[in-house]
């Protein structure tokens, strides 16, 4: 009886060797098909007794590429950072041999559940998580009519 062959291992090797032509022909793949796209950063919403607070995590962001919006009871965050290795470029003999760090991005909206206070709203940018606080509007006692 002739040895069975296993199809998925024929497929697996196939796979391995384009891999090994494709990293000889264009270098590693480097990912900058993806490198512009918008990049999703999670966030933590805690309510308390008379704010909210929202940490949102922003690796490799500055305070100064990180914009927060508030309107009402929604609150917007982006954050836009160009190509980190742009200004070394053309110094010296230097070749850059691979480039993963490029233009990044990330935008995040949350409704909150109550209106907030605009004017009391901080933010706090420390080793890239953003804490953003976010005080609740007081709400206005209700009053009485009269009817005449």
């Amino acid at each position: 009886m002739p040895p069975q062959r296993d199809p998925f291992a024929e497929v697996e090797q196939l796979i391995e060797r384009m891999n090994r032509q494709l990293e000889a022909a264009t270098g590693s793949w480097s990912g900058e098909e993806f490198a512009d796209e918008e990049e999703y950063a999670p966030v933590d919403l805690v309510e308390y007794d008379d704010e909210f607070v929202a940490t949102v995590d922003l690796p490799g962001f500055d305070r100064s590429e990180v914009t927060v919006k508030v309107t009402d009871n929604t609150l917007r965050i982006a954050g836009e950072r160009e190509d980190a290795t742009e200004e070394r470029e053309g110094e010296g003999n230097e070749r850059i041999l691979r480039r993963e760090r490029r233009h990044q991005s990330v935008q995040r909206s949350l409704s909150l559940p109550d209106e907030v206070e605009t004017d009391g709203v901080t933010a706090e940018m420390k080793n890239g998580v953003l804490a953003v606080t976010l005080p609740r509007q007081e709400i206005e006692s209700a009053r009485e009519i009269e009817v005449e």
